[in-house]
């Protein structure tokens, strides 16, 4: 798609994003400026849990927002073994696909205001979400202050060994794709001092059949 002119650059990321889920482009790829591009794995975000999500959802005490729910497996899987969860997705497509499927949801962006403000025990940042807006400091101060006493945030992080930093990001399809936007990646060798700079603090760590996660808590004061 190197070849595309301009014009066809026009076509914004949460539109594609949702083409996508909503089944309307059977091939959506997001490309990093100047490095690879990969097939998003909307089949997974649309299936059932696999053996990496149980190994989070364990951890999740409720209330629980899932921020970038995607197609909401994560709030439905919760609401079905009793755990209050919501859904919280900027994507229109993504909160229609999600409360389809009996999942709770609402459209928003976690840098707005957030329903229930203080009160959430767990929040969840899976499936690469730690790279929304481009800041993971940013991004887990703002979940950090949304969390009651005691709360987590339960985080897939990239493997050990990957590049931690901002990036841009665009998606593409068959015969569009979206303008740049910025995204990040935290290693899961890395997520120390990233949290620390967010007034979190990692209070566990582990890996499942090839994906990493953390548990963040607020650092005491």
């Amino acid at each position: 798609m190197g070849g595309m002119s301009a014009a066809a650059l026009a076509i914004p990321a949460v539109e594609l994003y949702g083409r996508g889920l909503e089944g309307l482009e059977p091939l959506l790829i997001a490309r990093a400026e100047g490095g690879r591009a990969r097939v998003l794995p909307i089949a997974r975000w649309m299936g059932a849990l696999t053996a990496a999500d149980e190994s989070v959802l364990r951890r999740a005490v409720g209330p629980v927002i899932d921020v970038g729910c995607g197609p909401g497996r994560h709030v439905l899987a919760l609401a079905g073994r009793g755990v209050s969860a919501l859904g919280l997705d900027s994507s229109p497509a993504a909160v229609r696909v999600a409360r389809s499927r009996g999942a709770e949801a609402i459209e928003g962006s976690i840098f707005d205001d957030v329903h229930g403000a203080g009160t959430w025990a767990s929040a969840l940042l899976l499936d690469g979400n730690i790279g929304i807006g481009g800041d993971p400091v940013a991004l887990l101060a703002r979940i950090g202050s949304l969390l009651a006493p005691g709360g987590r945030v339960l985080v897939e992080l990239a493997r050990p060994g990957a590049a931690t930093g901002p990036r841009r990001m665009r998606l593409e399809v068959a015969a569009a794709a979206s303008p740049w936007f910025d995204w990040a990646t935290v290693a899961a060798a890395d997520i120390g001092p990233v949290a620390a700079t967010a007034d979190l603090v990692v209070h566990e760590r582990w890996s499942k059949r090839g994906r990493w996660f953390a548990s963040l808590a607020v650092s005491a004061r």
